[in-house]
Parts: C-alpha cells; sequence; structure tokens
C-alpha cells in the first residue's frame, strides 16, 4: 500500500538499503552473470531524447535502485524463496516489496525483464496456513491479495515455468477461497458482487463523502470507514473478475478436473454480468466508480476501473468506444479519481483525488493501445516520459494540472489537513512506463504457444528497435518501421511467418522486422504542425518554432533533470507551471535542448533566471552537447527564495539545429540554486 505512515517512510533503514540497492541481483544462481538489459533506440533524436532517456532510467530503477537482497526470515514464509535472489521492493521511502507492489511490478515489466527476480517478489509475499497451505499473506488489503493471481498467470505466460505455475495456482485457490467466504469485505449476495475498498484508493481521500465525510474525520485510511469496507467499487470487482479468469486458466492448463475449470468460468461470468449490470451508466457512458450498500451510486470517474474494464475484456466493443470518447484526463495523465470532491481543489488535490499516479497512466495508456487509439496512447506515455525526464527519474505522485511532483492533501479531522510528500523512486511508477513501451508500442502479448506483437507507433516517433530483448530462451532484437497498427509486413531473421509472433521455443539470436502502416496524422501536440512533420511533436503549451519550442525561451521545469533535480512550487514569484530544485549535490544537472533555426555554427548568449538566496555566489559547469565549456556564477540575489534574478552568459558555442546546453554541479562547484528558465539569443 502506498498509504501508511507507518512501516513505509525512510529513516534508520535507508542507509543499508542504499547499500543494497548498489547490487544487481542477477537471475539464476548466485554469482551468475546478468545478461544486458534491453536498449531502446530511435531513429528519431527527439524521440530518442523523449522516450529513450525515460526508458534507461525506468530500467536503472527496476533493475538497480529497488533490487534488493531478500532476507529469508522476513520473506521466506512460504518455503519457496531463494535466498539468493533478490526481490523487488516499492521504491524509495517503502523497503519492503508489499503485495500490490511485488504484482503490479511483476506484471508490468519485472517477469520479462528480470525473471528470476520476479518470481522471488511474488513469493516473498506468500505464506502458508495453519495447515501449511500455501495463500497469499493476510491482512486488510484484500484488494491487494487478488491481483497477485493475476501476476501469477502473467509470469507462467511470460516464462513458461510449470512448477511455478502448480505452486502459484495452490496459493491462488487457497488465497480466493479466503477472500470468498470472509465477512466484510467479502462478497455481496443480493448484488453479486465483492465488497471493500477499490483496487487502488486504500486512503479515504480516494472516496467522496458519502461514504466519507467532509473532513475524513474517522481515518486517513479507507478501510475503517464501515460505508467503504461494505461498499462495492469497480476495480476491485474488475480485479475478482480477472482471477477467476486466470484460476481457470491455471487449472486448464495443469489438467485439473473439467467441473473445476467450469466452476472458475461461471464464477468470472457472473461477475462481469454483475459489474455491467450495476456499474454500466448509460448516461455518462462509463463505468460508475461505486455502489454502496444501500444502493447509492457513485457515477465518478476511476482511472484504474475504467483501464481494467478495457484491459480486462469486461467492457464490449460499443462500451470500449465510449470509455475512449469520455473519460476525462487532466493536463499530465489519467488521473486516479476525477473529479475534485468537495473537501479538495485544483489548488489542494487530495492523494487520490485528481491527481496523477504514473501506475494508472500506465494502466490507462496499455489499455488505450489495445484499443488501437494511437494519438491517444503517444499522448499518454509521452506526458510520463515528460515527467520522468524533468523530475530525475519516476516519482510516486504529480499534480494533474501542473505536472509538478506533488503528494496531495489530505483531512485529519476539522482543523488539521496535511500535504504529503511524494517519494522518489517508485518502481511502479517506472514499471508502468515499461508497460507502456513493451505492451503499449510494442504490443507484446505472452501467451502458451509464445510472443505476439501488435504494436501502436504513432506518427512523428520514427522507427525504433529494442535490442537484447530476453524471452525465455531467445535474445530478440525486435525492430518497428512505418507509422501506425497495422501490421504490413512481419518477418523473424528475414522470412515471412504467420500469425505475427515467435513461438515459445524459439532459442538464441533472433530479428523480427515489423512494417507499419495506418497511422493517423493529427496534430495531438496542438502546436500548428502536424504528427508527422513534427520535428518535436509533445511539448503542450510550449511556443513553437517549426514545431519545436522556441529557444528565445525554455521553461526550466521542461528541462532533461537528473541527479535529484526536480520541479516545486514552493516558493513564489517562478514562472510556467513550476521552478527546479535540487541542484544541490553534485551529480545533479539540468539540461536544456536549444532548437535552433539554422545548423551553422556560431556563438550565442544564454540568459538563466535564477534564486540564490545563499550567503555568496555560486557556481556551475555550463557544457554544450557535452563538451564543458566553463564555470559560470551566480551572484547572490536576496536572502529570500522568492526573489529572482538573471544572469546572462555570452560566446556560447553552438552548432547543428538542436545543441544541448547543460548547467551541471560538478567538482569545484558550489550549486544549491533555483532554476526558472533559459533565454537562448
Amino acid at each position: 500500500m502506498k498509504y501508511r505512515l507507518t512501516g513505509r517512510r525512510r529513516g534508520a533503514v535507508a542507509a543499508l538499503i542504499t547499500a543494497l540497492c548498489a547490487t544487481v541481483f542477477t537471475p539464476g544462481a548466485s554469482g551468475s552473470t546478468a545478461p544486458p538489459a534491453p536498449s531502446l533506440e530511435f531513429a528519431s533524436p527527439d524521440s530518442q531524447a523523449l522516450y529513450g532517456n525515460a526508458y534507461r532510467a525506468a530500467l536503472d530503477n527496476l533493475l538497480r535502485t529497488n533490487t534488493i537482497a531478500a532476507d529469508p526470515v522476513r520473506y521466506g514464509k512460504s518455503g519457496l524463496l531463494d535466498p539468493d535472489v533478490g526481490i523487488i521492493r516499492a521504491g524509495g521511502g517503502y523497503d519492503q516489496p508489499w503485495t500490490r507492489d511485488a504484482s503490479v511490478n511483476s506484471w508490468n515489466a519485472a517477469s520479462l525483464l528480470s525473471p528470476a527476480q520476479a518470481e522471488n517478489t511474488l513469493w516473498s509475499v506468500v505464506d502458508k496456513d495453519a495447515a501449511g497451505n500455501l495463500r497469499v499473506q493476510q491482512d486488510d488489503q484484500q484488494w491487494d491479495q487478488v491481483i497477485w493471481v493475476t501476476a501469477a498467470w502473467n509470469h507462467y505466460l511470460v516464462t513458461g515455468d510449470r512448477t511455478f505455475l502448480d505452486n502459484a495456482y495452490r496459493t491462488a485457490a487457497d488465497t480466493v477461497a479466503i477472500r470468498e467466504h470472509s465477512a466484510a469485505p467479502g462478497f455481496n449476495p443480493g448484488y453479486g458482487l465483492f465488497t471493500g475498498a477499490s483496487f487502488f484508493n486504500d486512503g479515504i481521500a480516494g472516496y467522496p463523502a458519502p461514504p466519507a465525510d467532509a473532513t475524513e474525520s474517522v481515518s486517513t485510511g479507507s478501510m475503517p470507514w464501515p460505508g467503504v469496507a461494505n461498499g462495492m467499487f469497480l476495480s476491485t470487482n474488475e480485479v475478482y473478475y480477472a482471477a477467476y479468469v486466470n484460476l481457470a486458466n491455471m487449472a486448464e492448463r495443469l489438467g485439473r478436473p473439467g467441473g473445476e475449470v467450469a466452476g472458475y468460468r461461471a464464477k468470472a461470468a457472473a461477475l462481469k454480468s454483475a459489474i455491467n449490470r450495476h456499474f454500466w451508466n448509460q448516461r455518462t457512458g462509463l463505468y460508475d466508480y461505486m455502489v454502496l450498500a444501500d444502493g447509492t451510486h457513485g457515477a465518478y470517474q476511476e482511472g484504474t476501473g475504467l483501464a481494467f474494464a478495457l484491459l480486462f475484456g469486461i467492457a464490449n466493443p460499443a462500451q470500449a468506444r465510449s470509455i475512449v470518447s469520455h473519460a476525462a484526463e487532466m493536463p499530465w495523465g489519467m488521473p486516479d479519481t476525477y473529479p475534485n470532491w468537495a473537501r479538495y481543489s485544483d489548488e489542494q488535490p487530495g492523494r487520490h483525488n485528481a491527481i496523477v499516479w504514473p501506475l494508472v497512466q500506465g494502466l490507462w495508456a496499455k489499455a488505450l493501445a489495445q484499443q488501437g487509439e494511437q494519438d491517444a496512447f503517444a499522448s499518454e506515455t509521452a506526458r510520463l516520459a515528460k515527467l520522468a525526464n524533468s523530475n530525475s527519474g519516476f516519482w510516486e505522485i504529480y499534480n494533474g494540472n501542473t505536472g509538478v511532483v506533488d503528494g496531495g492533501w489530505q483531512r485529519l479531522g476539522d482543523t488539521v489537513k496535511f500535504h504529503w510528500g511524494s517519494e522518489p523512486d517508485q518502481t511502479w511508477s517506472a514499471t508502468a512506463f515499461l508497460s507502456m513501451i513493451h505492451n503499449g508500442l510494442f504490443g507484446m502479448d505472452f501467451t502458451d504457444a509464445g510472443l505476439a506483437f501488435s504494436p501502436v507507433l504513432p506518427a512523428g516517433w520514427g522507427d525504433v528497435t529494442l535490442r537484447n530483448l530476453h524471452y525465455r530462451d531467445a535474445d530478440l532484437t525486435v525492430a518497428l518501421h512505418g507509422a501506425g497498427t497495422r501490421i504490413r509486413s512481419f518477418t523473424l531473421d528475414g522470412r515471412r511467418v504467420p500469425g505475427n509472433s515467435v513461438p515459445a521455443s524459439l532459442r538464441g539470436e533472433h530479428t523480427v522486422n515489423i512494417v507499419l502502416t495506418g497511422a493517423t496524422n493529427g496534430d495531438r501536440d496542438d502546436d500548428g504542425v502536424t504528427d508527422a512533420r513534427d520535428a518535436c511533436p509533445d511539448t503542450p503549451g510550449v511556443a513553437a518554432l517549426r514545431g519545436c519550442p522556441d529557444p528565445a525561451h525554455i521553461e526550466a521545469e521542461d528541462a532533461l533533470n537528473t541527479g535529484g533535480v526536480k520541479t516545486n512550487v514552493n516558493h513564489t514569484g517562478y514562472s510556467g507551471r513550476a521552478f527546479l530544485d535540487g541542484l544541490w549535490a553534485q551529480g545533479a544537472s539540468s539540461s536544456f535542448t536549444v532548437h535552433r533555426a539554422t545548423a551553422a555554427a556560431g556563438t550565442g548568449a544564454i540568459t538563466l533566471r535564477y534564486a540564490n538566496a545563499n550567503s555568496d555566489s555560486r557556481t556551475m559547469t555550463l557544457s554544450v552537447d557535452g563538451r564543458k565549456v566553463r564555470q559560470v556564477a551566480f551572484p547572490r540575489v536576496s536572502d529570500s527564495w522568492d526573489a529572482w534574478g538573471t544572469v546572462t552568459f555570452g560566446d556560447i558555442p553552438v552548432s547543428g539545429p538542436n545543441p544541448v546546453v547543460t548547467l551541471s554541479y560538478e567538482s569545484g562547484d558550489t550549486g544549491a540554486l533555483n532554476l526558472d528558465w533559459l533565454e537562448f539569443h
């Protein structure tokens, strides 16, 4: 869960975690060598800068930062944990795998990219009952337990591991049986639906009043509220539906009795029917978020619920088209719940309300790709890539209107209203982006028979190649050419193959080439240049020059920021959406791509607006295209960080149409600045 005040805050264990995370725990036995991580290569430099950078950061997040040692005493209660293989933690500030995080991260990406760690992570949240039966660990997070089933079935499809499948089926069957026989939350036979908190909203900020009240007086968590515990919510019931479908798939694959398979399929069909009967709202063209025990409906939007309806096939084709047409997105992505509850606002969005969690963005983008919605998929993927690139990686939560790192607000009674932090290095934020690329852009679909492809390559992105993709016993290079969703040609090692897929039995190194057609040619960033001709797509709201941001004024929040630099709004007087802070330690940097009207070599001047409330002048290193130009100084402005000044540096050598100007905190610099914008003349 992403909510508890205890157990998931950073503390004395931080140094230990940092040390553990410095090691990449490799698949297989202890001491084995990990194969190279995949690489994503776009022919377009602008696509590479936007999506390629974010992809590398996401891989680093999953495979290095958040892969840690597995403590067998703490995580080995299933008897299936391999102590020589690492596990995947939830992220910065959260030192455990957690059931829901473990499941989502495995499903999103880890089962493909790091299968040994993914399996170990799934077993790390499993224990045994008094009789020795395997079950997902029992707590008050019933939705966490159930999503594990979908992650386990996906892990089998990716790896083909029958031993894992046998243990996973026993775990899943016992866990779902526990849930079926529980009281509250449990199964409500009058509605044919499961009760209990929604899949993602473990905080009461994710619920309107009722079941909450205006001051959130009972609890900041969701389950202590009777209306939540006894209510029925869209995403949770969809997760149960997927669990039944996947239990039937597991049972069938293992050759279990036909009645067992049929029983799960019948339960899935009945639950799907109940979801459509009670949640579908013909008036709004969407599924409602909730049905309370007294029959009260909540015609609100739930991002994960809408995504699951598409991904799990709960919506029929007409409903799916309606969802895509009517779903409301915020400027920076699909929100968790929407719109603002009365007790929140755009100025103070709730932690789980009208705010953007990348996990939700990833599910929504994957659902859009599945529907062939090229422009909408492109926009959602670009938003998360920009959020990651502008904030030194993948954070927990962002403001949906500004894109600024923001943990959201919460109430605690009449007088207390507090502002949460947003934690860095969140694994499921990174794996959300990895899923956008693998399952969305490349359209990967894992089956018993093999790996099928249904790519969605938007106009303007350019050709793209994924190298070093390890699938079972094969090492694949997958290249997409053209644009669109219709496959004109699919070849494996130069030979056409049917089904647009590679067999599960494939071994060794192979190359897949896919030629696509049918791209739409819209203008998704609304800069007056069509997607196919846009040299710099996906920069909404920025003054454009030939489709690119005007170098005469570039907001610092649109730069590529690394080393801890992130957006912030906790001081006044800045322009644009936010300013940058985090230029406080060596390794921090901000890079601005200057899109010039000419490719000729020459010199220019750079003006920067900044804040420096230190007692002295501060220095940074200025580089162009990776070559150091000189150390530059930023005089003290004021004793207030709300005051801003400007400084101009002349004789900056540039060449080519897109030079990259970088300010970095290097050895010998003093840093400790905030940045607002850069202008190139």
